[in-house]
């Protein structure tokens, strides 16, 4: 297995070292809520809280880690992923020793280029150490991100991914 992962971008040229890591600053739902609604909202860093017409919604950050065949070091998402009320509350009184024996139900909350509609994938969230982001673990559906967090990804795919992620249009 190799050390690490390279590439010369074939859209700029650059040489790129490391496996990818691209990461979303917000859920979905929440960039979609008009500034009153976000105003009496929370959004930092790992957590992220509001209240609209459908009622209360929380969210977590968490981390997605796609192996790639034949490198150490995975492909990372930093995505939001939501949970109820109660796996919140539970998640935010351990925030600063996370409860490494919990595990919450969420649903993938953002939508990562490349892939078809990853929004409202079934996940389980694991809280790990105070130092690193919970991990997920994506449920059993027949969706490519599934099937490459399962099966993992070459590296020419990984490559491909991260071309567009480096080099899409701002939306």
């Amino acid at each position: 297995m190799s050390e690490t992962f390279c590439f010369t971008c074939t859209c700029c040229g650059k040489r790129h070292q490391g496996s990818p890591s691209f990461a979303f600053l917000a859920p979905a739902p929440w960039l979609e809520q008009p500034a009153e609604i976000q105003a009496r909202g929370r959004l930092d860093s790992d957590l992220c809280h509001y209240q609209d017409g459908d009622g209360e919604h929380y969210f977590a950050r968490a981390v997605l880690d796609i192996p790639i065949h034949g490198v150490t070091d995975p492909f990372i998402w930093g995505i939001w992923v939501s949970l109820s009320r109660q796996s919140y509350r539970h998640y935010l009184a351990h925030y600063d020793e996370p409860d490494i024996n919990s595990t919450y139900f969420g649903w993938l909350c953002n939508y990562l280029p490349w892939y078809p509609d990853t929004y409202a994938l079934a996940a389980s969230v694991y809280p790990l150490d105070r130092v690193h982001r919970p991990s997920l673990t994506l449920h059993e559906a027949d969706h490519e991100l599934v099937h490459d967090f399962k099966q993992g990804i070459s590296m020419a795919k990984a490559q491909q991914i991260a071309e567009l992620c480096l080099h899409r249009s701002a939306d």
